[in-house]
């Protein structure tokens, strides 16, 4: 069978490693293409019917202003992306969230009476929810991770959408079972040891380095450590570190293994902040972005989430504290750092919210049961 799949983020080339290992389980001669990351070219290394097309570092923008900035690229991978796939045939297409651009395509190899599997729903229950329509049109199956989308799904009369749990709790079981983790800290004190996630894209970094780097700078009590990226560069994060700081470090491609040793955690909005409390580690969330696509975001999405946080948004409750916007400054985050570090309480109220959440997600397997999805899909072509 051939497949093609589609990631465009850092988290969709994690779930989509994941994916693609449990269909080469299933078929390992499976023939795929893919558009995705490191980890996905890691598990394409190991099969030579695998081949990567385009890496998620040309792929990732981000917020209203910065796609309008790079519509020519965006234009030019559709138009590439079209025709790569005619030339493949593939029997399924996989599409691992990223719904600017993937349902672009799906409704391109819908048109061509290729079928469409979906892997991670776009959020179309908080904004843009005219998209379900052209969704259930173009789509042969969804599956969603979220388990509070059934209900949103159910109402809205989409019988090809399917709940397969959250990939996240599968990849953090098979770090666990399989790593044996050291600190990558100095530090053999792990109440010392503080994670600093600033996302993973540079309009993120760019908003969120300068405030956490300062936060390490009113707290040489701690050792703050950045989980970097190597596809970043180190002369981009370098450019927003202080000078004379001692007590702070980057350490790149190693989030899980900061995570196991830290004691709190300052964190970006996004996947981070469900990996944070899987390895139950108390957090202050944060998020900034340019002022006009939050202004255009909450016209658009109004009242209808009251979180940012996958973490709250999955316990429908404030476990974790959200800092957005211009409540992400310097006076703000000392006071939550303060109440994931030093309150007690506090800290024992965040571990029980997350202990709430992970029963809400019903336990690992996301991953096992896409692939068995997929490859029905596949197999209903026969």
């Amino acid at each position: 069978m051939k497949y093609y799949i589609i990631s465009g983020e850092a988290s969709g080339d994690l779930h989509g490693a994941n994916l693609m290992r449990a269909i080469l389980k299933r078929q390992p001669d499976a023939n795929i293409r893919f558009w995705g990351g490191d980890r996905m070219a890691q598990v394409a290394a190991s099969s030579t019917s695998v081949v990567q097309v385009r890496h998620i570092r040309d792929l990732a923008f981000m917020g209203i202003v910065e796609v309008l900035s790079h519509l020519g690229t965006i234009t030019g991978n559709l138009r590439f992306c079209k025709e790569d796939i005619i030339n493949f045939e593939p029997d399924v297409m996989v599409f691992i969230d990223y719904p600017g651009f993937n349902l672009k395509i799906a409704k391109f190899t819908h048109s061509r009476g290729i079928r469409n599997v979906y892997y991670i729903s776009p959020q179309i229950w908080a904004w843009k929810k005219g998209r379900i329509r052209p969704m259930r049109r173009d789509l042969d199956k969804l599956c969603y991770i979220l388990p509070s989308e059934r209900a949103f799904y159910a109402r809205n009369s989409f019988p090809q959408a399917v709940y397969v749990g959250h990939p996240l709790l599968d990849e953090v079981e098979r770090y666990r079972s399989n790593a044996t983790v050291k600190s990558q800290h100095p530090s053999t004190d792990c109440t010392k040891n503080i994670a600093l996630l600033p996302g993973s894209r540079k309009q993120e970094l760019r908003r969120m380095l300068p405030v956490m780097f300062k936060l390490a700078q009113r707290h040489p009590e701690y050792h703050f450590t950045i989980a970097a990226m190597s596809l970043i560069g180190k002369d981009f994060y370098e450019k927003y570190l202080p000078s004379a700081l001692t007590n702070l470090e980057l350490v790149f491609d190693s989030t899980y293994g900061i995570l196991q040793n830290s004691y709190a955690a300052v964190v970006c909005s996004g996947t981070a902040t469900l990996e944070t409390a899987l390895f139950r580690v108390p957090q202050v969330v944060c998020y900034q972005c340019n002022r006009i696509s939050a202004f255009i975001a909450r016209i658009l999405i109004g009242n209808s989430i009251k979180y940012i946080s996958l973490v709250n948004l999955i316990a429908d409750s404030p476990v974790v504290k959200e800092l957005i916007q211009s409540d992400f400054n310097d006076d703000v985050l000392d006071s939550e750092f303060a109440a994931v570090t030093t309150d007690t309480k506090n800290r024992q109220r965040v571990l029980d919210g997350y202990d709430r959440m992970i029963q809400i997600l019903e336990g690992p397997g996301a991953s096992d049961r896409t692939a068995e999805i997929i490859i029905q899909v596949a197999n209903s072509l026969k």
